[in-house]
């Protein structure tokens, strides 16, 4: 077991280590900068099952860092939740295949809500229909994942999560996110009680 986990372990950190380094970052950042921090808008992230729940950790990190973001079920989405979409937002999309139907279909809605929208796509899948639609694309690299059987998401998710990690961060240090501004955000625990004595 101890060789199985060592084995996990190198395979997961291999797949972060190749995670394609592009200007797609840079060029989300900007297009998040703008949309949010000099128009009033926010990021909507979105995403189907296991790519669901990182769209969904990405946005309430992104939210606690200072830039306002919501997570929007794409099913919820076709019922209604499409409401919470406004002109000046940023979709930023979660896909390993890129052919995801809830999220093409997520995508054309919110066009005919606001035609303009920017569409971001983390995917290991650049030339799907999903990146095809995108205004910019994060490619995850497309790693094998760990899962005996080749199908659960599992090295997949840890390349998304690290993707998000670096736009938050990226986004912190453009915006030049302080301690005092974390504190405003998290009143209680410990990372409040710590932030709000690093503040002073």
């Amino acid at each position: 077991m101890i060789n199985s986990i060592k084995n996990i372990l190198h395979k997961e950190s291999e797949a972060v280590k190749s995670i394609p380094v592009t200007d797609g970052y840079e060029k989300a950042v900007d297009i998040i900068f703008n949309k949010i921090h000099q128009n009033k808008g926010k990021v909507i992230c979105s995403g189907m099952g296991k790519a669901g729940q990182i769209a969904m950790n990405i946005s309430t990190t992104l939210s606690s860092t200072g830039t306002p973001a919501v997570f929007i079920h794409p099913s919820d989405a076709q019922h209604g939740d499409l409401g919470v979409i406004q002109e000046n937002d940023v979709l930023l999309l979660i896909s390993n295949s890129g052919k995801t139907r809830e999220i093409i279909e997520l995508v054309k809605l919110a066009y005919r809500l606001y035609n303009n929208l920017p569409v971001i796509v983390i995917t290991g899948n650049p030339e799907s229909p999903l990146g095809e639609t995108a205004n910019i694309v994060i490619p995850t690299g497309k790693p094998d994942e760990v899962c005996p059987l080749g199908l659960t998401p599992t090295t997949s998710t840890t390349v998304m999560t690290v993707i998000g990690d670096i736009l938050v961060v990226l986004l912190m240090q453009k915006i030049q996110f302080t301690h005092a501004d974390y504190a405003l955000r998290h009143h209680g625990g410990y990372l409040g009680e710590k932030s709000r004595n690093n503040s002073k």
